[in-house]
């Protein structure tokens, strides 16, 4: 490791940045060198506008796009102290598209579908307690609390933990599957003796759930993170207020909270529905 790197590593641990920022930052910053086949510290502000031209050349996501920019901000602002860089580092203004939501009915098919054991508790899990794949994954059985009916979130996204309120429902299913691998730590460890020491790969997880959705026949373009959408949303729907809400999803942000509201459709069932209206001629024939 090049003691560019190291100082990279320990700027960002020093800040308390999780290891899976860590770890896409230092990717970042190593990408930008390897195109330029130099050291980063070398790199001039018009190195790095042609970088971002590449990028967007190779068509990366908006989302891949925005957390590479990050990480060569942070780069050159606190490890090289060279802020006047950052101006030539803008970020990409990412589409703002409404989350996929399956309905109530949908997620019933999805999880009837889902054979019992590993595949049906999962999905249970996770639509239940609106979880993020990472929380879902790394949950462990002490994280279960059945005396006071939480399900304990540790260091979700932002390094925060939280609680979820469990299900009766759930609890029983949990108990069910634990009877069957008594694992510890981890709620869902890995498939083989090998891995079973580790929580399950989130890859696994999303697999499993796009084999579980084609023979379920949705035609949705869904994924595990769709559940944690419907969750939100049927929330809502069911009169759970925003705030509340925030605090159950982990959103450091009260608007990104909000744009469930324009997934809701609890607002828009009361809207009238303007072909029943009677229209102004029918409206004077009643009125002979």
């Amino acid at each position: 490791m090049t003691a560019l790197r190291q100082r990279l590593i320990e700027d960002l641990q020093v800040r308390n940045y999780s290891p899976r920022t860590v770890e896409a930052y230092v990717a970042a910053v190593a990408k930008a060198a390897r195109h330029f086949r130099r050291s980063p510290d070398l790199l001039t502000a018009e190195d790095l506008r042609s970088f971002q031209v590449h990028l967007l050349a190779q068509k990366v996501s908006w989302s891949q796009f925005n957390q590479i920019v990050s990480g060569l901000r942070f780069f050159f602002r606190f490890t090289l102290g060279r802020p006047d860089v950052i101006p030539m580092l803008p970020y990409g203004k990412k589409p703002r598209r409404l989350p996929t939501v399956l309905s109530v009915e949908e997620v019933a098919r999805l999880l009837k579908t889902a054979r019992p054991g590993r595949e049906r508790v999962l999905l249970q899990t996770a639509y239940a307690c609106g979880l993020r794949l990472s929380e879902l994954v790394h949950l462990q059985v002490s994280d279960i609390d059945s005396q006071r009916m939480v399900v304990i979130v540790r260091q979700g996204k932002g390094q925060k933990d939280r609680h979820v309120p469990l299900s009766p429902r759930l609890l029983t299913e949990l108990r069910q599957w634990w009877r069957q691998h008594r694992s510890q730590p981890w709620l869902f460890p890995g498939h083989t003796p090998r891995t079973r020491q580790a929580p399950v790969h989130p890859g696994t997880v999303q697999r499993m759930c796009w084999r579980v959705l084609k023979r379920a026949k949705l035609t949705k373009k869904a994924s595990m993170h769709t559940l944690r959408h419907s969750y939100a949303t049927h929330l809502l729907e069911a009169g759970v207020d925003v705030l509340t809400l925030q605090k159950l999803l982990g959103h450091n942000s009260l608007s990104t909270t909000a744009r469930y509201l324009h997934v809701s459709n609890r607002h828009l069932q009361k809207m009238p529905d303007l072909l029943a209206l009677p229209s102004r001629d029918q409206a004077e024939v009643t009125d002979e």
